[in-house]
């Protein structure tokens, strides 16, 4: 008699952190150049690890910047194909002094497994690879077809994630597309996300002086780039915390009541998120919870403004340029494009006299609602309980995963986004990490998804 693939889930979970250790030691930071060949040894890696559990037709497939892995299991006739997503690409660790453990250094402390990337999103994407290996290796096959696409630059918004899926959109075709990339409640919360908002990356610079100019010989005289790009900066909002770029909200999508009542009871309360972000006050938009601001409302996030100096001690001098990174998240029925096309005027029309700016694109993406009532969500919903023992709620996410979009602007496929992760994982922040009972539990939870859409629960 076979063993099932959840007991061996059981008799394996030793073995399933050692692998995940080694696969979060990989420094795999997509928009550092000095990490590139760190992330061609990653891909290799994680196609080597799909070849041992029995995939097949395993390729690492190069792209402009960073590998795209690709893999395959299609001996199931007549049963649905199911097209596994997650990136294995990290946000930068730094400030380094920040962490209780280096960053790429995984330890295991109670029942959190700490490290960049534990949570977001190799901890999450490795849960669907463990789940695969339960199968294969107790039943011999898997229960549906099986596609896995794992990238390498969804950190820096998969800039050329849509054109390969556009060149190989036959090949990539499938029923569903399965993606954890999200959070739940809490441990005994499980939840589905349901939309997520878009997004637009931009730079600004702003350009002075042709030189860095002694302050001492010109302060007063000549308006120094860093004060200005912060004059701008302060001109993006108005008093209340709304976005002052004119236009801006004519297209945001505004939801009934019966759709924010349903928020109101299932979400994160105010408290809860304001424990999750360890803040003490809130900001932004008023009229709206905090859980509303977050998802079903636009927000403008100013990332970072540098200029010439950024060392220890001062420096006595007027910047001849500053950068100021800048990022959108975007609900329906706001576009990436028309938003930068009113951002560009707004500052044309604020830029001071005395500065010269520049607008420069780096990624955007479409928001994405997904039907909450499609039977591939049904089948999660019963995949949830059965793993988790409670039933999930549908959420709404403030984030961003481009691929959910570009898949349904060219494949037209359902998504499900069974996510695994904690709103307190600290994900893009210092110590990250991933809570372990949900790693297992979300194998289990796959395992229990792909056999109840291939008709075998």
């Amino acid at each position: 008699m076979s063993i099932h693939p959840i007991d061996y889930v059981k008799s394996h979970r030793q073995q399933f952190v050692t692998e995940l250790k080694d696969f979060i030691r990989f420094p795999s930071v997509s928009i550092q150049p000095k990490h590139s060949r760190d992330l061609e040894m990653c891909a290799v890696w994680l196609a080597d690890h799909l070849r041992l559990i029995g995939l097949e037709g395993v390729r690492v497939l190069p792209t402009k910047r960073h590998p795209l892995v690709y893999a395959e299991w299609q001996h199931a006739p007549g049963r649905p194909t199911v097209l596994i997503y997650g990136h294995y690409d990290v946000q930068p660790a730094e400030p380094l002094d920040k962490w209780q453990i280096p960053p790429f250094k995984p330890k295991v402390y109670g029942d959190y497994i700490y490290g960049r990337g534990s949570s977001d999103d190799k901890g999450q994407l490795f849960a669907h690879i463990k789940a695969l290996e339960s199968y294969l290796r107790t039943n011999g096959r898997l229960p549906v077809n099986v596609k896995c696409l794992f990238e390498g630059e969804e950190e820096i918004g998969s800039p050329n994630l849509f054109s390969f899926l556009l060149q190989y959109k036959q090949a990539l075709s499938a029923d569903v597309v399965l993606i954890s990339d999200t959070h739940i409640i809490a441990p005994n919360r499980p939840a589905i996300t349901y939309a997520l908002r878009g997004m637009l990356s931009l730079e600004l610079e702003v350009c002075g002086p042709k030189q860095v100019l002694h302050s001492g010989s010109f302060s007063g005289a000549i308006h120094n780039p860093l004060q200005a790009i912060c004059e701008i900066m302060a001109s993006l909002h108005d008093t209340n915390g709304r976005v002052a770029i004119p236009g801006f909200y004519d297209r945001v999508r505004i939801l009934d009541k019966n759709e924010r009542n349903y928020m109101a009871r299932v979400g994160p309360s105010n408290e809860q998120i304001l424990r999750d972000a360890q803040s003490e006050s809130s900001w932004g938009e008023s009229g709206y919870t905090l859980y509303e601001r977050t998802t079903i409302r636009p927000a403008l996030t100013v990332n970072s403004v540098v200029g010439n100096h950024l060392g220890p001690g001062s420096e006595g001098v007027i910047a001849s340029r500053a950068l100021a990174k800048i990022s959108f998240r975007l609900v329906p029925d706001q576009t990436p494009s028309e938003i930068e096309h009113i951002f560009r005027q707004y500052i044309a029309q604020i830029t001071p006299h005395t500065v010269r700016t520049k607008v420069f694109s780096i990624s955007g993406s479409r928001p994405v609602v997904i039907n909450r009532r499609h039977p591939m969500l049904r089948s999660a919903v019963i995949a949830y309980n059965k793993s988790f023992g409670a039933k999930p709620v549908f959420l709404r996410s403030g984030g961003t995963i481009p691929i959910v979009s570009f898949l349904q602007d060219i494949l037209s496929i359902p998504t499900v986004l069974m996510g695994f992760a904690l709103p307190d994982d600290q994900k893009h922040a210092p110590n990250e990490r991933f809570y372990l009972p949900n790693f297992f539990n979300g194998i289990e939870t796959i395992i229990w998804f792909l056999a109840q859409i291939g008709g075998e629960l």
